[in-house]
């Protein structure tokens, strides 16, 4: 990535970043991600156990909010599967009030943690462990939209049967290969536009000439999805110790799985247009964009990555498409429900699958043999986490891996030539990193019962790179003496603050 190309998102004004932007294209990106929003954002209350339209709104103002303030321009943010499942249980056992406490909370921890610029650890993050990320999220996606194929029946969602589900699956076929083949014929309109419009021409076709009924938005809400505009709201919740001991929790572990998520999308969207977004801007926006959520009655969300991918591939390349797309939410709330209430299921479900399949590193399947197995192993193990756990907890855990096989890889690299001279004495000329993951195996070179009565330590090659390894060659230089023998040391580099309880001569 070249520093001109990085320096060009990451520090850029607003007059530099629109400069020779395809509004037309940023427009219809940003129409294409909100009817992409709409079926997630219902998903997504029923997994936190509010209304449909709060999770809508939510939308909108996380939407608005981190698109003017975001760190990644093209980035898209609404409410989330992750955050829901975060916040479903306190829902469940305290209410609404508490919910929208929490999100504010959350929102304020995000600040802080963006104010003393936090996310530079994101560095941290190594790459087998962003591909489990990203294998594990196309296939929760994936899963997801299979209750979009589910009918609301009197005994709860049952699956759809026999010919229907076959049509429906053709459907989601015929959405998957119009975004596929559209752009052949142009490039005029996003792939995954064309296919929800005709898609939703050909259910409203269906249902008037011959009567078939093709799931829709609607039915999946199981309302006429209208609102107004959210309104500003100040939480009714007792401000004491017991209120914060009750939100704390769920704001904490949210507001880190809200940053996770965000963090490893705009590492995405990076490689994807080959760009550089800031980090710390980007976490100032979420909290942001939280904190105001909270006060307009929302339930928290984060960066979307599968809709951000949309949002890119369709041509949105700014904050402007990313501001689009909740505004026209919006509007569709207010005015256009008649329209989003016909859209076929199915076309979504193909718009989902489509970034299932441009989100999933096939490439990693054919990884075995090719790179170290403690990487597959940390790739493995952040897919399998992400899937049966949360995206944070998988992260960390890959994180954790992947510095224990780096650590016991350096570890088992500590070695010496053993070396006798001509005067009688013996030289080790070590080589390697001397450190906690190294120290047994350092403290097994040595011989000190049989070597001769000089012995010379040569770290030329060697670097002590912690406490551990100053203490293991203090052990060695106590050993030494008490043997009555006498160590020397050769160009010894020390790369931590410290020295040597006993030094060598």
């Amino acid at each position: 990535m070249s520093k001109k190309k990085s320096q060009l998102v990451d520090g850029m004004t607003l007059a530099e970043e629109f400069k020779n932007v395809n509004i037309k294209n940023e427009l219809l990106a940003g129409l294409t991600v909100a009817l992409a929003l709409i079926p997630e954002s219902v998903a997504f209350a029923f997994v936190a156990g509010v209304s449909p339209i709060l999770s809508l709104q939510t939308s909108v103002v996380i939407g608005v909010v981190a698109a003017i303030f975001t760190g990644r321009p093209g980035m898209i943010s609404s409410s989330t599967a992750a955050i829901s499942v975060v916040m479903a249980a306190l829902v469940a056992s305290h209410g609404l009030e508490y919910l929208f406490g929490a999100v504010i909370l959350m929102g304020l921890i995000q600040l802080l943690i963006g104010v003393l610029k936090l996310g530079k650890y994101a560095r941290m993050i190594p790459y087998p462990v962003m591909l489990g990320f990203l294998n594990g999220l196309s296939i929760v996606i994936f899963t997801s939209q299979f209750e979009l194929f589910k009918l609301n029946t009197t005994s709860g969602r049952e699956w759809i049967q026999g010919l229907d589900m076959a049509i429906v699956l053709a459907l989601v076929l015929l959405t998957m290969g119009i975004i596929q083949f559209f752009p052949k014929l142009t490039k005029a309109i996003p792939p995954s536009l064309a296919g929800i419009i005709i898609l939703t021409l050909i259910a409203v076709s269906l249902d008037n000439f011959t009567g078939y009924h093709l799931q829709t938005v609607q039915d999946f809400a199981g309302m006429t999805l209208k609102g107004g505009l959210p309104k500003f709201y100040i939480p009714q919740l007792p401000l004491n110790l017991e209120t914060l001991q009750v939100i704390f929790p769920y704001a904490f572990i949210a507001g880190l799985v809200g940053l996770t998520e965000a963090v490893l999308t705009l590492r995405v969207i990076d490689e994807m247009t080959d760009t550089k977004g800031n980090t710390d801007k980007e976490i100032v926006a979420q909290g942001l964009a939280n904190l105001v959520n909270g006060f307009f009655g929302g339930m928290g969300g984060d960066a979307m990555i599968g809709q951000s991918i949309i949002n890119v591939k369709s041509g949105g390349r700014t904050r402007l498409s990313a501001f689009v797309a909740p505004v026209v939410l919006l509007l569709f709330i207010m005015f256009g429900s008649s329209i989003i209430n016909l859209i076929p299921l199915a076309a979504l479900v193909g718009v989902m699958f489509m970034v299932v399949v441009g989100t999933f590193k096939w490439e990693s399947l054919k990884y075995r043999g090719k790179i170290p197995k403690q990487d597959i192993v940390a790739m493995l193990a952040v897919t399998g986490i992400t899937i049966f756990s949360d995206l944070a907890t998988a992260v960390i855990a890959g994180v954790i891996l992947s510095a224990l096989a780096f650590a016991w890889k350096k570890g088992s690299e500590a070695d010496a030539q053993v070396i006798d001279n001509e005067d009688g004495s013996r030289t080790y000329k070590l080589s390697g990193s001397i450190f906690f993951g190294s120290v047994l195996n350092f403290k097994d070179l040595f011989t000190p019962n049989q070597d001769p009565e000089v012995v010379i330590f040569d770290f030329e090659n060697a670097k002590v790179m912690d406490y551990s390894g100053v203490e293991a060659i203090n052990a060695m230089v106590e050993k030494y003496d008490l043997l009555g023998k006498k160590l020397l040391s050769f160009k010894l580099v020390v790369t931590v603050e410290t020295s040597l309880k006993k030094q060598t001569n």
